[in-house]
């Protein structure tokens, strides 16, 4: 199960392994607070990416378009995600207002899109 959360939010157990997945540190946010989050910055938008997109959903289907072509290139950059969701839960954290407009949404439906084709693969594999 991948979920996601501001990183302004208190977080829980049931949260399982937490990973930062922005390229900037989060404004106001003391790094002791996320110490036990792993923050994977090569996950993230690129910054010419980001500043073009600019939080406007009038650009969020190409935004969307954009980060999955740059998700492709950094394939090894998603694998801790990958690898720990397979076992468990999983939390993204991201630092934007806008809750349904931001680039954890985006990874998070690449990431789900992988893991069921991961599962398809193996279910093929064991009909086989």
């Amino acid at each position: 199960m991948i979920k996601l959360k501001r990183v302004y939010e208190s977080r829980g157990k049931d949260d399982g392994k937490t990973f930062l997945v922005e390229r900037l540190w989060p404004r106001g946010v003391k790094k002791t607070a996320l110490a036990d989050a792993i923050w994977l910055k090569d996950v993230a938008p690129s910054t010419e990416l980001r500043k073009w997109f600019g939080h406007d959903p009038e650009k969020w289907a190409e935004f969307q378009r954009r980060y999955q072509a740059e998700i492709k290139e950094h394939e090894l950059a998603i694998e801790p995600i990958l690898q720990a969701a397979r076992h468990g839960t999983v939390t993204l954290l991201y630092s934007s207002h806008d809750t349904e407009h931001n680039n954890a949404v985006a990874l998070r439906d690449s990431l789900e899109r992988k893991l069921g084709s991961d599962r398809e693969s193996k279910r093929g594999k064991s009909a086989a």
